[in-house]
C-alpha cells in the first residue's frame, strides 16, 4: 500500500506547483503582450540586441501564412544544423573521448526529435553524443524547440483576443521573449538546484576507477546539470545519460527528484493560466486548468493503485509488497508513478523508473495520456493548443444539444475551425495505428522487441505512441535503433507535431478576422462545472473509441493473463 508520507509528497508537490504556476502565468501574461517586469531593466537591452542582430523589427506583425513559413523554415534549418553536427562530431573539438560521428538513420532521427521537443533516443547518450553536439546542438534545440511551441499557443490566444485582423504578432519576437525572459531565468535557477545536489557539471573526461572487485569501470560525466534544466522546463525530456533521470548522476535524490518532478510540471500548468489572463478571463483558464487535472488524477490513481499492488509473478518467488521492478530505491513506488503519469501527461518524456517494468494497468494510463494527444496540461504550448482542439469539438457538440451556433470566448466557431481542429484529432492516431499495424507485420519490426505476445505489442505501440505525441519515452524494451525505426518514428514525429502547430496556426487566422459576438444568457457557459464534465467526458470517450480494440490486446490482455484469468 501507499504510505500516508508519499500522498502528502503528492499533495504538496501538486499544491505547489499549482501555486507557482499562477504567479508565473501573470508573469507570461506580461511578458508577452510587451508590459514591463521586474526582469525588464536587465533583459530588455539584450533582448534589442537580438532583433538588430536579427535584423527584426519587433513592431512588424506576421499573417499566419508568414507565421507559420517562418516557423517550418526555422525547423528545417535546425534540422541540418543538428544532423550535420552529429555525422562531424569525431572531427570537431569538446569531444575528450573521441566519440565517432553518429550514424546516419540515428543522426536523422535524433535531429528530427529534439528540434520537434520530443527528445526521442534510439541511443546512448554517454556512448555516443560529444559534450559539443550535447551542448550547442541538443541543448539549443531544448530551448527552441519550447518556444516554438510556446509561439504556437501565443497565437491560438491572439486568434481569441483579437478580432477583425490577420495580424497575429511575429515568430522571432515571442520566440526571443520566450527563452530570454522564461526559460534561461529559470534554467539557471534550477541548475544551480542540482549542481547544489551533485549533479554533473563539468567538461573532464570520463573517469576511470578500480571497483571493490579489483576491476576498471569507467564513468561518464559531463556538462549534464546546465542540459537537465532545461530538458525538465521545457518538455523536452532527453536524457545526458542513457538512463535518464534514473541516473544518480542526473538526479541523485529526493530533493532533486521533487524539484524535476514539480518543473515537469510548472510551465505547462502556467501557459494556463496565461490563457486566462490574456483572454481577459482568468475563470476560463480555471476551468481548463481544472479538465487537465481531474483528468491527470484518475490517471495517477489507477497508477498508483496498480503499481502498490503486489506483482502475482513475482509474489510467487515469496516476494510481497508493491511492485519494484525498475524503479530506483531511493524513490520508491509513489514517486516514480507520479513521476510516470506527469511525463506522459506533459509530453516530457524523461523517466527516473523503467516503463517497461511497470504493471500493464499503469503501462495502459501512459499510454492514454499520449494517445489523447498529450493534452493534460502537454508540452510547452502545443498542449494547451491540443486542449482547445478538444474544446472546440465540445463547444460543437453543446452547440448541437441547444441548437445555437457554437462560440467559445466571444467567437463563433464556424466549418472551418471544426475541419481544423478534427486533422490533430484524427491524423496522429491514425499514423499510430498504420506504423504499428507495419510494425507488427514484417521482420523489421518484430526484430525489435524483446518480449513476445501482448507485453511485445505494448513495446510497439508505445514506441509510436511516443512518436506521434512528441513525448519522447520509452517502454524501454524495445531496440528501436534501427533504420526501419529511425526512420518510421522520425516521420511519426514530424506529422505529429505539424498535425497540432499548422491547424492551431491556421484557426487562429480564423478566428481573428472575426468580429466579437457579446455572451448572453443564452450562451452556453463555459467556466462551470458542466463545461468541465463535458470536455472530460469527450476527451475521455475519443481515447476509448479510438484505441480499445489496441488496450485491450496490449496492456489490457496482459493484465488479464498476469493474474491467471
Amino acid at each position: 500500500m501507499i504510505q500516508i508520507d508519499a500522498f502528502m509528497f503528492i499533495f504538496l508537490l501538486l499544491l505547489l506547483t499549482t501555486i507557482l504556476s499562477i504567479l508565473i502565468g501573470k508573469y507570461m501574461c506580461n511578458v508577452f503582450e510587451g508590459q514591463k517586469t521586474f526582469m525588464t531593466p536587465l533583459l530588455s537591452p539584450i533582448e534589442r540586441f537580438i532583433y538588430r542582430l536579427m535584423q527584426v523589427d519587433e513592431k512588424e506583425e506576421m499573417n499566419w501564412k508568414k507565421y507559420a513559413y517562418s516557423l517550418i523554415v526555422f525547423n528545417i534549418i535546425s534540422i541540418a544544423f543538428l544532423f550535420l553536427l552529429q555525422l562531424l562530431q569525431g572531427v570537431l573539438p569538446l569531444n575528450p573521448q573521441g566519440l565517432s560521428g553518429v550514424r546516419w538513420d540515428t543522426a536523422l532521427n535524433t535531429a528530427i526529435s529534439f528540434v520537434t521537443n520530443t527528445n526521442w533516443q534510439s541511443y546512448a547518450g554517454e556512448t555516443t553524443m560529444s559534450y559539443l553536439t550535447q551542448m550547442i546542438g541538443l541543448a539549443v534545440q531544448n530551448f527552441v524547440s519550447a518556444a516554438v511551441g510556446i509561439a504556437t499557443i501565443l497565437v491560438f490566444i491572439r486568434g481569441f483576443t483579437q478580432k477583425n485582423t490577420e495580424n497575429l504578432g511575429n515568430f522571432w519576437v515571442d520566440m526571443t521573449r520566450s527563452v530570454l525572459y522564461i526559460l534561461l531565468p529559470l534554467s539557471v535557477i534550477l541548475s544551480i538546484i542540482l549542481v547544489s545536489q551533485g549533479v554533473v557539471q563539468t567538461f573532464d573526461p570520463y573517469a576511470t576507477i578500480q571497483t571493490l572487485e579489483g576491476s576498471a569501470q569507467t564513468i561518464p560525466l559531463g556538462p549534464a546539470a546546465s542540459q537537465v534544466a532545461i530538458k525538465m522546463l521545457g518538455s523536452n525530456g532527453g536524457g545526458f545519460f542513457n538512463a535518464n533521470s534514473a541516473h544518480p548522476f542526473e538526479n541523485p535524490n529526493s530533493v532533486t527528484n521533487f524539484f524535476e518532478t514539480l518543473t515537469i510540471l510548472l510551465l505547462p500548468m502556467s501557459l494556463v493560466f496565461a490563457f486566462g489572463y490574456m483572454v481577459r478571463n482568468f475563470k476560463q483558464g480555471v476551468a481548463i486548468f481544472s479538465v487537465m487535472m481531474i483528468l491527470l488524477l484518475m490517471g495517477l490513481g489507477v497508477a498508483l493503485w496498480s503499481e502498490s499492488q503486489p506483482n502475482p509473478l513475482i509474489e510467487k518467488l515469496g516476494i510481497s509488497g508493491g511492485n519494484l521492478e525498475g524503479k530506483e530505491i531511493r524513490f520508491g513506488v509513489a514517486e516514480s508513478v507520479l513521476w510516470g503519469v506527469a511525463t506522459t501527461a506533459v509530453s516530457n518524456g524523461g523517466v527516473n523508473s523503467m516503463h517497461d517494468s511497470t504493471t500493464p494497468l499503469t503501462g495502459l494510463v501512459y499510454l492514454f495520456n499520449m494517445g489523447t494527444g498529450e493534452v493534460i496540461f502537454g508540452g510547452l504550448g502545443v498542449g494547451l493548443a491540443g486542449m482547445l482542439f478538444y474544446v472546440i469539438l465540445t463547444m460543437f457538440i453543446a452547440g448541437l444539444m441547444i441548437g445555437r451556433t457554437p462560440e467559445f470566448l466571444g467567437k463563433k466557431l464556424g466549418p472551418e475551425e471544426m475541419k481544423l481542429a478534427l486533422i490533430p484529432l484524427i491524423l496522429p492516431p491514425a499514423v499510430i495505428l498504420i506504423f504499428s499495424a507495419i510494425a507488427i507485420s514484417i521482420p523489421e519490426g518484430l526484430a525489435g522487441i524483446s518480449n513476445t505476445g501482448s507485453h511485445g505489442l505494448s513495446e510497439i505501440l508505445y514506441a509510436y505512441f511516443s512518436a506521434l505525441a512528441n513525448n519522447g519515452s520509452a517502454f524501454a524494451g524495445l531496440s528501436a535503433n534501427t533504420v526501419f525505426y529511425n526512420l518510421t518514428i522520425g516521420l511519426g514525429i514530424l506529422i505529429g507535431r505539424f498535425a497540432t502547430i499548422i491547424p492551431a496556426i491556421a484557426i487562429a487566422s480564423s478566428l481573428s478576422r472575426k468580429g466579437k459576438v457579446p455572451v448572453n444568457s443564452a450562451s452556453f457557459p463555459t467556466t462551470g462545472p458542466l463545461f468541465v464534465i463535458m470536455v472530460v467526458a469527450v476527451i475521455v470517450i475519443i481515447g476509448a473509441l479510438t484505441y480499445f480494440p489496441i488496450f485491450a490486446l496490449g496492456p489490457g490482455l496482459e493484465h488479464l493473463l498476469m493474474f491467471g484469468r
